[in-house]
């Protein structure tokens, strides 16, 4: 791991236990945001944690939250428990790190599915794992794997997988299940949209010899140029939407209008004229990452 963990947020406590399986409870605030919990991070921050599951954790799955994923957890409790249930619920989208500011957390920014995949292929401490993609159109995937390992040589990629348009059948499930056991990769890419994306993770990571599953929405398309990422001052200021809705009006016109609702319920939030509860595991903020056990791999 690169230098020591920043974990500025996060108090960390080392549980009394055999020095070879000794286990640490992290201590992480995260914010309500409309009854979602959202982790109290920035990119630094959240890169930090990650190495940490990979070194001490248990397998489990990452979600970026968007206003869209929020949204479609107050509609939906299956979405809501898939959230709740993340490793990681990181603060994709300016509206949620502008909540987590006005709470009282000025350090934390927003840390979006591209970048996050940027920097773990960057970075030394996750340079020794594989990775697999799964989602886009039909050959954005292999297009990725191309591409990532044109810039990162070191990188290694297990596998690519395109998923139709629809919900997986129990043999087309069983099929990839099968693939991804054999391959056993470290890193599960998922780029499938919220809160398909979300859903899917938490159905099928119990089956999957891996270690983390990140679900990153339209990653592959930002990151082989098939769409344009924004300026950082367009981000800041809260028009990523407009910016995204301006190369895909058709797809996206009737999201960012369902996404308005946002603003109403959010004055409610602060203004406390309604009560947006978090799901009762949600409001325990202590992580034990117990020593990892490794999947064995179906050779």
């Amino acid at each position: 791991m690169r230098g020591t963990p920043n974990l500025a947020n996060c108090d960390v406590t080392a549980i009394d236990a055999p020095a070879a399986a000794q286990p640490l409870v992290v201590h992480c605030p995260r914010v309500n945001v409309l009854g979602t919990a959202v982790d109290v991070v920035n990119m630094e921050e959240a890169l930090s944690q990650i190495a940490l599951r990979f070194k001490y954790g248990n397998k489990g799955y990452i979600c970026a939250v968007s206003v869209h994923g929020i949204l479609e957890a107050l509609r939906d409790s299956q979405v809501a428990s898939a959230l709740a249930g993340a490793a990681l619920a990181l603060p994709d989208g300016t509206p949620t790190v502008w909540v987590g500011r006005l709470r009282g957390h000025r350090t934390m920014d927003h840390v979006t599915g591209p970048a996050i995949m940027r920097q773990i292929f960057r970075r030394a401490e996750f340079s020794g794992y594989s990775h697999f993609f799964y989602g886009g159109k039909p050959g954005v995937a292999d297009d990725l794997a191309a591409k990532i390992c044109s810039q990162h040589p070191w990188i290694k990629v297990a596998g690519t997988d395109t998923p139709p348009f629809r919900p997986l059948t129990r043999d087309e499930e069983m099929r990839l299940i099968a693939k991804i056991n054999r391959l056993c990769p470290d890193i599960i890419w998922v780029g499938i949209s919220t809160p398909r994306q979300d859903l899917f993770m938490r159905h099928i990571l119990p089956s999957l010899n891996t270690r983390m599953m990140f679900g990153v929405g339209a990653a592959f398309d930002f990151l082989t140029g098939r769409v344009h990422n924004c300026p950082a001052w367009i981000k800041c200021a809260g028009f990523n939407w407009l910016h995204r809705l301006m190369q895909d009006p058709r797809r996206l016109w009737r999201r960012n209008l369902q996404n308005t609702a946002f603003l109403w319920h959010i004055v409610l939030q602060l203004s406390e004229l309604r009560k947006y509860p978090l799901p009762p595991s949600c409001r325990d903020r202590e992580v034990e990452i117990e020593t990892l056990s490794t999947p064995d791999c179906i050779n």
